[in-house]
């Protein structure tokens, strides 16, 4: 086994897809495949390392990103497993920010499902090249060129299948291998590299020619060899696919079996063989907070570092607090373990003990060199609840538990009702909310008092008006204020807010115009009545006027905000709300009810697509319909029932 010798021997790996496809098992057999550990850790046992939290446990999920460091033939691999449930969309999104590469995983049977999609599409929005991995084979009804036919349909890469598998469902034994033309056999723990069985060797020769054409249509030297001698070198035929897969413009597809420890070895292969290395830097120092998390010995901030080398106890910069913070420790994490490091160069993903302030997307750089580097997008949350401490004498811990909280976890918000006082906290969704009150709970062993979650709903514009006058005149001793706008109000379509000046003759000057477009902004947060924000409004600015002494950009601030407000008192508003497309999976015999049942909650049922004895019916359902549906589906289906749900924007209620 080699030494790690430089930066070119390290991949930022990421494990992506929709719940239940395999990601922890996957992480676990990847883990003891490459002897960091010893025993297989199992999902359904709560065994797993990167699911290490009591609550991912309990539920048999992964909440919490989790990362672990392995090695394999003297390459480094820094891991990420990622949440599938999508109301922890946010985290994989913070985790993508920092990865050179994932692999994305699949169901044999059910091929690419909805959070498949989801998470695919994250990659894509960050450019991270990904290689496919066809999980549980050993499955009754398991299908590779099926699964391989929904990654095209419906992700649209070119797949490019490099594995041909041996034997089907319990008798699936291992793959033959179409670069090297040889099979790949398991049996138990223990791999042989054997020739492909006899069988098999006129479908291995088929699709080693299709997996050379495709390559070829895409990659000129390959295309060169091919023509010159009608087929390609295994040697070639691996520099392309590393190729094509840097450049996004090809899907490498193995398969395998990661609950029976299958296809484990080639798959590491393949992360080392076509995903990329970090960029070596020599700059200076610069990295990125992708997570912040508070344990019972400190604060962990991790980052990713992208250039120059982070040494233990120095002094870095938080580039956009204008604050510095010292590095008492470097820590190379494994899940919940550490190793202390003394230091991390480009590349490295570690955690840091010692800042204290240091938030989510967060740039820390040398003090000398500062680097401002563009974090994740944070997604508004669409669901509330009410949280106060069930005893008072304890408002003051729930209250500092709270703002931790949300420190750690960017997606979720903290505010005080305006109308009600109560502290409310938002989230992605029921689920998302739940874990982070029991985390609490949990870690704290404080008792807190929730109320029934309600949606964010907000407010459009169904018809404007025009030309309304607002004046702002104050005038109480001192300096005075005054501000008039005139304002036309109309509808917007595909966009949440657009601002436009039709004044002439300079009667605004363009320092106030530009306060007036903040004041609306102001207005649009907290609705014509201080209640649900406004969207889908565009506010054209047609006259005003100024006075020589009490005209001032505070004024016409205020003005936009008050004049924008009456403004919308005085249109036609309509509400929206939240709604979620939904992928219902049940047996064939209970498909009536919850089509009936989908019909109460205001679905619209889109698509319904039957494989074997399971019906799989899309719906987009209004959010607030959705509370408690989980427990009612296992009602309805006798348990036999499952769901998904993701965002899918905002509809009139």
């Amino acid at each position: 086994m080699r030494t790690l010798q430089t930066l070119a021997d390290v991949r930022n790996l990421g494990i992506l897809a929709h719940v239940d496809a395999g990601k922890t098992t996957l992480t676990e057999r990847i883990l003891y495949a490459t002897g960091t550990t010893h025993k297989r850790g199992e999902v359904h046992d709560g065994t797993t390392v990167t699911d290490f939290d009591s609550q991912e446990r309990d539920r048999g999920i992964t909440i919490f990103a989790a990362a672990v460091t392995c090695a394999w033939n003297g390459n480094r691999i820094n891991l990420i497993d990622t949440p599938g449930h999508v109301d922890f969309a946010d985290e994989v999104e913070r985790s993508l920010r920092v990865l050179d590469g994932a692999v994305a995983v699949f169901d044999a049977v059910a091929g690419v499902e909805p959070q498949s999609e989801s998470v695919w599409r994250q990659a894509d929005r960050h450019g991270v090249p990904r290689i496919a991995f066809i999980n549980k084979m050993d499955r009754a009804g398991a299908d590779l060129d099926a699964a391989v036919a929904s990654i095209r349909k419906r992700l649209h890469p070119l797949p490019l299948v490099v594995h041909l598998p041996i034997g089907q469902e319990d008798e699936f034994t291992g793959v033959v291998d179409l670069l090297r033309m040889r099979a790949l056999i398991w049996a138990g723990d223990t791999l042989s590299d054997e020739p492909i069985p006899e069988a098999l060797v006129p479908e291995a020769n088929r699709r080693r020619r299709l997996l050379e054409e495709a390559v070829a249509e895409r990659h000129p030297a390959t295309l060169e060899e091919f023509c010159a001698k009608s087929t390609v070198s295994a040697e070639m035929l691996a520099a392309a696919l590393r190729d094509l897969t840097q450049s996004g413009e090809g899907l490498v597809v193995l398969c395998g079996s990661a609950r029976r420890n299958r296809g484990i070895e080639p798959l590491l292969d393949a992360v080392v063989a076509y995903l990329p290395s970090p960029q070596e830097n020599p700059a200076a120092f610069a990295s990125l907070v992708f997570k912040v998390v508070a344990t019972a010995t400190g604060r962990l901030t991790f980052v990713r570092v992208y250039s120059g080398t982070l040494e233990k106890g120095a002094v870095v910069l938080d580039v956009g607090a204008g604050r510095t913070e010292r590095v008492a420790r470097i820590l190379r994490v494994r899940a919940d373990r550490h190793t202390e490091l003394d230091q991390a160069t480009a590349g490295d993903i570690v955690a840091l003990v010692g800042p204290k302030a240091a938030r989510v997307g967060a740039s820390l750089c040398a003090p000398t060199d500062p680097v401002l580097l563009e974090p994740a997008p944070i997604a508004e949350p669409v669901v509330s609840v009410a949280v106060e401490a069930r005893r008072t004498v304890d408002s003051e811990r729930v209250a500092m538990a709270l703002a931790q909280l949300v420190e750690e976890d960017p997606s979720l918000r903290l505010r005080t009702d305006s109308q009600t006082g109560q502290t409310l906290l938002s989230g992605m969704g029921e689920l998302h909310l739940e874990v982070a009150v029991e985390k609490i709970r949990r870690s704290r062993g404080l008792e807190i008092a929730v109320g029934r979650p309600k949606v964010a709903y907000r407010e459009t514009v169904a018809q404007g008006v025009s030309g309304v006058v607002y004046r702002h005149v104050k005038q109480d001793g001192g300096a005075g204020q005054f501000a008039h706008v005139v304002l036309d109000v109309e509808p917007l379509d595909g966009k949440d807010f657009e601002f436009e000046s039709a004044v002439v003759g300079g009667r605004v000057p363009r320092e106030y115009i530009r306060a007036v477009e903040a004041g609306c902004r102001d207005a649009l947060s907290e609705g014509p009545l201080g209640g649900h924000p406004v969207t889908g409004v565009r506010v054209v600015l047609t006259d005003g006027a100024t006075h020589p002494k009490d005209s001032s950009e505070l004024a016409f601030r205020t003005a936009g905000k008050l004049g924008l407000r009456e403004a919308l008192r005085a249109s036609v508003m309509a509400l929206l709300e939240p709604v979620s497309e939904v992928a219902v999976t049940v047996p064939e015999d209970a498909v009536g009810g919850v089509l009936g049942d989908l019909a109460m909650r205001r679905g619209r049922v889109t698509a319904s697509v039957t494989r074997g004895s399971t019906v799989t019916v899309t719906a987009t359902v209004p959010l607030a319909e959705l509370f408690g549906y989980s427990d009612r589906l296992r009602s309805r289906t006798h348990g036999r029932g499952t769901f998904t749900a993701q965002p899918n924007g905002y509809a009139p209620r």
